[in-house]
């Protein structure tokens, strides 16, 4: 393992491995060493009988995500998900979001080259739940959630890691599409469009995956049914959040009464949700925004990767649905304006 933890250490101290599971640099030198050292070859699971069928099946399936995200959409997959590593845990990390409670602001961390990030890694929940306290105790929201997949952001080869095994196999197609848009894009304090950009690639590419590049009828419905379903929870999100900004806003209230008017909105978009969106959904459920608290730490988590996700699917549709091409025009959009990325891709709308 000291071979691997040298070369990590350094970049791990300029990268800080954000994406979707940002690390505490020491600790994660540690544990992405212990996951590093534990790469298996997945072709050569593929072929061991010893391992279970329904396993096989499934690493088979990351193999195909991983060219198709590399032969047919052109990102840069490198080696990642070409390994396979065993965790000790059933959760791979902790994240916690923390936000002002009088306005709906995120509380940012900086690293280098990553810039801020909305977000902060643990490695245990101890640490996670003290970090958490202490985001209180000076008045902020916090919301502690588990994640099962990250990204090195291309300095390394990154495996798939068992907690992704637990997906059905349009959650797993997608989440390797994801995965591996960040190695190709990844745009320094721009952590809300760097994730949802990755959804909209991973659902999108998910279609294409099943439904033309490796044909699945059922799952390819169900890719489209998902997508439809984000869509839906997005419009719902943007509206719960456009409502907030409205009462954050105004100049009239003091902090403690902009915090005492919220609640009333929370739950209003309690009972829209399952009155009116829940019924709606056909594949995906969002069952942790009924079971977790509502609060702007946990909706800015949320919004993380539902912002505008409807301007990708515009820019998608006047492309003819041709969906390389699209990717391509809006990453090439998206770095020509790194400081409004948003605002890039939709000059291609115009």
């Amino acid at each position: 393992m000291s071979a691997i933890i040298r070369p990590l250490l350094l970049v791990l101290l300029a990268v800080h491995a954000a994406g979707c599971s940002p690390f505490f640099v020491l600790r994660a030198t540690y544990e992405e060493a212990k996951i590093l050292s534990r790469r298996q070859s997945i072709e050569r699971l593929v072929r061991d009988p010893s391992v279970p069928e329904e396993r096989r099946a499934k690493l088979q399936l990351v193999v195909q995500a991983r060219d198709f995200a590399a032969d047919s959409l052109g990102l840069d997959a490198a080696d990642s998900y070409t390994t396979f590593s065993q965790l000790d845990s059933d959760t791979l990390a902790l994240v916690l979001s923390a936000a002002r409670r009088d306005a709906f602001e995120p509380y940012t961390w900086w690293f280098p080259i990553v810039g801020r990030v909305p977000y902060r890694g643990f490695f245990s929940e101890r640490s996670a739940m003290r970090a958490a306290e202490r985001m209180e105790a000076r008045g902020f929201d916090t919301y502690v959630r588990p994640t099962s997949a990250f990204s090195t952001l291309g300095w390394f080869n990154d495996p798939l890691v068992s907690t992704l095994l637990r997906y059905d196999s349009v959650s797993l197609a997608s989440t390797v599409i994801h995965e591996i848009l960040h190695n190709t894009i990844y745009l320094p304090n721009n952590a809300i469009f760097n994730e949802s950009f990755a959804q909209f690639v991973g659902s999108r590419g998910a279609i294409v995956f099943f439904c033309e590049t490796y044909p699945d009828p059922q799952r390819c419905r169900q890719a489209n049914q998902a997508w439809r379903d984000e869509l839906l929870f997005a419009s719902f999100l943007d509206d719960l959040i456009s409502e907030l900004e409205a009462l954050y806003a105004r100049e009239d209230l003091s902090g403690e009464e902009k915090v005492r008017q919220r609640e009333p909105i929370f739950a209003r978009a309690r009972e829209t949700f399952e009155e009116e969106v829940q019924p709606r959904l056909g594949y995906l459920t969002f069952a942790s925004f009924t079971r977790t608290p509502l609060n702007n730490a946990s909706l800015i988590a949320r919004r993380i990767y539902y912002e505008r996700l409807d301007l990708f699917e515009a820019v998608y549709q006047r492309m003819g649905g041709d969906f390389p091409r699209a990717l391509a025009a809006m990453i090439e959009a998206a770095e020509a304006s790194p400081r409004d990325p948003y605002g890039g891709v939709e000059q291609l709308l115009k």
